[in-house]
């Protein structure tokens, strides 16, 4: 015997699955992509829990889907900065595609980390890690104090810290 939140998610599937991949492969332009997230879409409902109560399950589907969508074309963005900053440096894609999709996810998981926090404190971030700067030449660089640029790294940090626990 199925339980209720099982034949619910059976039902919503069954109701709105074609729909939503029909709008992902117009919003797209890509069968396979939008047939992707669509799976993702029914993924992220199904841990969900909340999905008994939905009042207005292709508003709700709607919003997990467009999550997904910003998330992938922002991935894509990155995966072109990486490679155009291979190209600018004279490199080439070496190594596997595994390789290479794990440079991008490092580059998906540190522009999250980022996300949401200060512009300067992400600069300032990005300058010490990438730039091999010290914090007295960041603060020069960001019109600062050294005490601010500590306090930028503090907020990394803690968000990273945060973040693995």
């Amino acid at each position: 015997m199925r339980s209720d939140s099982s034949q619910a998610f059976g039902a919503l599937y069954a109701d709105h699955h074609g729909w939503l991949r029909g709008v992902l492969s117009k919003k797209l332009g890509c069968r396979h992509r939008a047939e992707d997230l669509t799976h993702d879409t029914f993924l992220k409902v199904l841990a969900n829990k909340a999905m008994q109560s939905l009042q207005e399950p292709r508003a709700f589907l709607t919003t997990v889907a467009h999550g997904l969508v910003v998330s992938l074309w922002r991935r894509q963005d990155l995966e072109r900065a990486y490679i155009d900053a291979l190209q600018v440096q004279g490199q080439t894609l070496h190594g596997s595609p595994e390789a290479r999709a794990e440079a991008v996810q490092a580059l998906v998981e540190i522009d999250e980390l980022l996300d949401g926090l200060p512009p300067k404190a992400s600069r300032a971030f990005l300058m010490a890690q990438l730039d091999g700067l010290t914090y007295a030449e960041i603060a020069e660089e960001l019109g600062v104090s050294d005490r601010m640029v500590k306090k930028y790294m503090a907020q990394v940090m803690d968000k990273l810290l945060r973040r693995s626990n």
